[in-house]
């Protein structure tokens, strides 16, 4: 029996002006990583053969493409989409493309949004769980999210690393446990300040399983109406959480995906393999451990309804 394709909702690439960009700017070790990953469609289409990937949905990963200036930022943004619109256009049956955007710059990223999304034919923007500290439930990001909510836009949420990062830190990778909590931050905030209930057309992905938001989500609803958050008839965390998409990048089993299963279920759970940042070799490991781990059900594989999930997400304006 041939398996299904796996749909990749987070894989990323890299341009050579994109890191000389963040070095020419000092960042020589991105969240505390050794260095930065190499990447080609060549290298990217012998992974997605080897691990029986049909489809990878390319994006720039963190720290972004704000380094400081607005100017340079909107600059970037716009070399790093025109450069993935066209891998998307030479390989439209392989690859996809969520579009930067010059965050923390409002202004810049709704004009990026408009030239990416109407323009290049983008199929999602992608933006951090914080830009140099503004979470994205800050009002300060209100007319982005008007505008995409307005288009029914995909954003796919990346995690990066939080405000003051070398104080908490420890001297490890920030990716190893910050992203996760980072992610947990960012989605409380989204909730918290009314952003998923007043924007309900977007279609919110965040990665690695929620990172630790399914272990928090009882503990949010505790203080929630402890502290006088509950309107009463509003829905309730778990609720809202539910309604967001989720990839399973990182590693999924045999913990993370039990523990996001049992707070908000997999209708709308992804696959992602966060290829280039993880390298190949740990790619293919852990495309194996999703196809070893138990099914989901007696009828379907993980590969079947990760990829049946990202087709409809994918569908215009999907609930």
């Amino acid at each position: 029996m041939t398996s299904t394709g796996l749909i990749d909702v987070h894989a990323h690439f890299v341009t050579d002006t994109y890191v000389a960009a963040a070095r020419a700017a000092g960042v020589e070790h991105p969240d505390g990583m050794p260095g930065w990953p190499t990447w080609s469609v060549e290298q990217h289409l012998d992974l997605m053969e080897r691990s029986g990937i049909e489809k990878s949905y390319l994006s720039i990963s963190s720290p972004g493409v704000h380094f400081g200036d607005d100017g340079d930022a909107r600059a970037l943004a716009r070399e790093v989409n025109t450069f993935g619109a066209r891998i998307r256009t030479e390989h439209p049956q392989r690859f996809g493309h969520f579009a930067s955007l010059p965050l923390p710059d409002v202004e810049g990223s709704l004009a990026e949004a408009a030239h990416a999304l109407d323009e290049l034919g983008a199929d999602a923007v992608a933006v951090e769980t914080n830009h140099h500290g503004l979470y994205l439930g800050d009002p300060r990001l209100e007319p982005l999210w008007e505008d995409l909510d307005r288009r029914g836009a995909v954003v796919f949420v990346h995690p990066t690393s939080p405000p003051h990062a070398e104080d908490i830190v420890l001297g490890r990778p920030r990716p190893m446990l910050e992203f996760l909590f980072d992610t947990a931050r960012a989605a409380s905030d989204l909730l918290f300040r009314g952003v998923l209930a007043r924007h309900p057309r977007i279609r919110w992905v965040l990665t690695h399983g929620g990172g630790v938001l399914p272990l928090l989500a009882d503990r949010m609803e505790l203080f929630r109406t402890l502290l006088g958050g509950d309107p009463g008839d509003a829905p309730s965390t778990v609720e809202q959480l539910g309604r967001l998409w989720y990839d399973m990048a990182g590693t999924p089993f045999p913990r993370q995906i039990p523990a996001l299963d049992a707070a908000f279920g997999t209708e709308r759970l992804l696959y992602g393999s966060d290829y280039c940042w993880t390298p190949a070799d740990a790619a293919l490991a852990q495309v194996e451990s999703v196809d070893s781990a138990v099914q989901p059900s007696a009828t379907d594989t993980w590969r079947d309804l990760t990829t049946r999930n990202a087709r409809r997400l994918f569908t215009t304006n999907a609930a």
